[in-house]
């Protein structure tokens, strides 16, 4: 097996191809290896198969070159037959609960069972709580009557894309792994240091799986830190952002975070939530983590409450007003919608009755999720379409963004990412 993948004869399954997936497809496309990219959405597999994107940072010219190479994409989950590794880049959202939703990696991993076969690595990049290789993906691979360790190989390496990251990419990302065996982890050393600079093993596939999530949490929680704190610097008068940037000026012992309207993205929305759950197996509670929970995720309601009162200053009510909310990708200069505070934000404002729309250069039209949906295309930016509105709602900070025409034609502006610095009479920090 590791003969094959250091002499890039093993075929290479994608299963899943996102906005993980995609990106690890083509970097293994370019080093020389036959990739087969497998995902239920056909037609995602059939704009593939024709050499286009569907991510605005992946461009079509990088498709057809992986098609050139020999990449191809089917909705046929029996072809994992025919691959030598399986890498599974498969959603783990939240339930209505708010608890691990497994469903799609067991729903993946049950699909290829009945086409394992011996010399065959199976990698998990999907983020999950400690424990989920052993438990959930171990005993339906071993159910085939193959040896994990011996005849199939299991591993756990957790993705880290950051979509439009001009700065790293899939392949100068150190890749974090762990195996349920050591020969499973020199296996997967061989999978992945083909097409990543630095691969970092660890001792097992749970402290793999916990990797990942303190890089989150850690994360989420300074980011809650940062939003309780806005709302105390709001109601003493004193703007976050400027403390946060002198702050930051300190060259030890400070690292800046920045507050927002909520957390959005694949990541940190979700993956504390992995730990808080499988805590409770062990009879604890990550208070800590549950309380920066709390602050993020009622983000969205303060800003709305912003939104009301800034209105009712001006003597009009949430209720018939026209809102144009600016970016609904989770993050700067990127399409990603997933789990984007944004989404939220027009559902609360679309309840108390407000007139929605919303403009967004990377997202030309709304497409339904699996939670939101909005029938509605982005809104050019004019004097004309600002001035008709009542509340400009600043959510996501786009540079494509002209901040100047908005200023000089909005009404009312309603900024929850602090890109206006200057205080104005008709802005309103959120």
């Amino acid at each position: 097996m590791i003969d094959r993948l250091n002499s890039r004869q093993a075929v290479i399954g994608i299963l899943g191809l996102g906005y993980v997936g995609l990106p690890l497809m083509l970097r293994f496309s370019e080093v020389g290896y036959r990739v087969l990219g497998l995902d239920i959405d056909a037609e995602k597999v059939d704009k593939l198969n024709a050499g286009a994107s569907y991510i605005e940072h992946i461009r079509a010219e990088s498709i057809a070159g992986a098609l050139t190479q020999g990449f191809s994409a089917t909705t046929d989950f029996s072809r994992a037959s025919e691959c030598d590794a399986l890498i599974l880049c498969v959603p783990t959202p939240l339930n209505k609960y708010r608890e691990p939703d497994l469903s799609y990696v067991i729903a993946t991993t049950e699909a290829i069972v009945p086409h394992l076969r011996a010399g065959q690595v199976v990698s998990l990049e999907s983020t999950t709580w400690p424990g989920t290789t052993d438990e959930e993906l171990r005993p339906r691979v071993e159910s085939t009557g193959l040896t994990v360790g011996e005849e199939i190989f299991l591993v756990f390496s957790p993705e880290r894309e950051d979509p439009g990251n001009p700065t790293y990419n899939t392949r100068t990302i150190p890749k974090v792994l762990g195996g349920v065996t050591p020969a499973c982890t020199a296996v997967g050393e061989a999978l992945y240091a083909q097409v990543i600079d630095q691969v970092v093993s660890l001792s097992s596939t749970r402290a793999a799986e916990m990797t990942k999530l303190l890089e989150n949490i850690h994360r989420a929680v300074n980011i809650g830190l940062v939003n309780e704190l806005k709302i105390v610097c709001d109601r003493m008068g004193i703007d976050i952002h400027e403390v946060i940037h002198a702050a930051a000026t300190k060259p030890f012992g400070f690292t800046p975070y920045y507050p927002g309207p909520g957390l959005g993205g694949h990541c940190i929305p979700i993956d504390p939530f992995y730990l808080t759950w499988k805590a409770r197996e062990y009879g604890l509670s990550t208070r800590f983590i549950e309380l920066a929970g709390e602050v993020n995720t009622n983000m969205p309601k303060w800003v709305v409450s912003k939104v009301a009162d800034a209105l009712n200053e001006r003597g009009k009510a949430v209720k018939g007003a026209r809102i144009l909310v600016l970016g609904i990708a989770y993050k700067k200069n990127v399409d990603d919608r997933r789990e984007s505070p944004s989404m939220e934000l027009m559902e609360l404002l679309e309840d108390r009755g407000a007139e929605i729309s919303y403009s967004d250069p990377h997202v030309p039209r709304f497409l339904p999720m699996r939670k939101h949906d909005f029938d509605l295309e982005s809104v050019l930016l004019t004097p004309e379409s600002l001035a008709a509105t009542d509340c400009v709602l600043l959510a996501t900070d786009h540079d494509r963004f002209d901040y100047d025409l908005i200023k000089a034609h909005a009404p009312l502006i309603v900024d929850t990412r602090g890109r206006y610095r200057e205080p104005a009479e008709h802005i309103v920090r959120a």
